[in-house]
Parts: structure tokens; C-alpha cells; sequence
């Protein structure tokens, strides 16, 4: 599905760094069909990932030696420099203040009261993800955090979401703004490593996960999870960031 503008508080961007973006580039095109270009003499090294020519998301260079390579999820909104003192005033922390990042926009990042990382994104330039929920485009964005209710409460305060309880065998919390799904929610419980921190992860659809899934580890990445009663995998790229696999019921 194509798409035009992204209405404040919804997700609008996601992008990966490594410490090779060329080996990336080929990892990425070859399991989702990706065009990668550059972003161009001032973007840094930073590349835009399309698919049918549009851009469905980035890739950038690992500028912090130690850190691990990772996929950011940014949201909209119409004024990042406001957004970011919603951040601070619901107890979150600023770890990027706003700047201007050339054909993306104006961009800060952040981190939410219970741990996970996630960007901020106004849109002065640049049209952020122009596909969804359709195979190698985003499909979902799901937060994975030890506090549910702090996570309610601060993206109720900065975002305005709702959310909803679906049951289960393990509880899911969907986001919702205007009635609409935004996102999704699980709790780390006991189940998980107690290292594993609070994180945001980007699900791309796929219309065949066994297939896709094989495919990530014939380009030198790996799965860590695969339910199988559940139509969907996470898994690493060859430097080890995490995205997640979605195959649309």
C-alpha cells in the first residue's frame, strides 16, 4: 500500500546502521528486493532503501565504535523540538537533540521511561516510508518492555495513543490513535533473558516466512525466534541487528 504523509504519532521511518553498509546493502536487497542509493554528498555515508522506487527505509554507518548495530523506529511529528520537551516532561530521556538530517527531515532520538530506544521524526524534508504492509515494506512496529503501564503512560502523554488488551497465552497491548492500530506491545517476562533490554522492533511483511526465514540464513544472518503458531520470526542481520518477519493472515 502506498503512502503519502504520515499523521503525527505514526510510525513514518526506520533505519539500520552497520559497520559495512555495503554488505548490508547486498544482505537486505537480496532478502527483500531492496534498491539501495545513496543519500547523497551530505548525507554522510546514510542510504535510502526502495523498493519499486520508493523509499521504505534507511541505512546508515555505525558512527559509535561498541555499539551495536540496531533498527530505529521513528515517529511523526509536526514540531520535533516541541515533541522532544513532551519527551523530558513524561520522563523520558533525549539522547540525540533535534537536527536536521538531509532529505529526511528533522529528527531526534530518544528513550522512553522503560528503556527503549525510538527517534522522533518532522517531516521538512523527504516523504519517510512510502510503502506498507506489503511483502519488503514495514508492516508492524512492536514494543518489548519489562513496564507496560510506565510505557502506557508515556505514550498516552507524548503521542496520544490509546491501547487495547488482547488475551492470550501471553497478554498483547495493541496501540491505537483515532481507533486506528498504530503498533503493538508485549511484556518481558520471566521467559526472557534478563539482558534482553526494553526495544522497539520494525516487522517487514513477507508473503512466504519459511521461505524468507531460510533466506536470512543463506545471506548470512539468523533467526532467534520462530513461534510456530504465530505467522512471524525475528531475526538478525549478518551484524547482528534485529528486525522482525510478518506474514500478513
Amino acid at each position: 500500500m502506498e503512502i503519502s504523509a504520515h499523521p503525527p504519532g505514526t510510525p513514518a521511518w526506520t533505519d539500520v546502521t552497520s559497520p559495512d553498509t555495503a554488505a548490508s546493502a547486498a544482505f537486505y536487497s537480496g532478502l527483500f528486493g531492496w534498491e539501495v542509493r545513496s543519500g547523497g554528498p551530505a548525507a554522510g555515508g546514510y542510504r535510502i532503501c526502495t523498493l519499486r522506487g520508493t523509499p521504505v527505509a534507511g541505512l546508515g554507518p555505525q558512527f559509535e565504535p561498541g555499539v551495536p548495530p540496531f533498527w530505529t523506529t521513528y515517529f511523526a511529528v509536526t514540531d520535533v523540538g516541541s515533541a522532544t520537551e513532551d519527551v523530558r516532561a513524561a520522563g523520558g530521556e533525549v539522547l540525540m537533540s533535534p537536527r536536521d538530517v538531509p532529505g529526511q527531515g528533522r529528527v531526534a532520538v530518544l528513550v522512553d521511561p522503560t528503556g527503549a530506544v525510538l527517534a522522533l521524526r518532522e517531516p521538512t524534508g523527504g516523504s519517510g516510508t512510502g510503502l506498507v504492509a506489503e511483502p519488503g515494506a514495514p508492516v508492524w512496529h512492536e514494543l518489548a518492555t519489562r513496564d507496560p503501564d510506565k510505557a502506557r503512560a508515556f505514550y498516552g502523554r507524548v503521542f496520544g495513543w490509546a491501547s487495547t488488551v488482547h488475551p492470550g497465552p501471553v497478554d498483547y497491548t495493541e496501540w491505537l490513535l483515532g481507533g486506528r492500530g498504530v503498533g503493538g506491545m508485549l511484556r518481558l517476562d520471566d521467559s526472557w533473558a534478563p539482558e534482553v533490554p526494553a526495544h522497539w522492533l520494525d516487522y517487514f511483511a513477507v508473503d512466504d516466512l519459511p521461505r524468507a526465514t531460510a533466506r536470512v540464513v543463506e545471506l548470512g544472518g539468523g533467526i532467534t525466534a520462530a513461534p510456530p503458531d504465530r505467522p512471524m520470526a525475528v531475526a538478525r542481520d549478518p551484524f547482528g541487528a534485529h528486525f522482525g518477519l510478518l506474514a500478513p493472515g
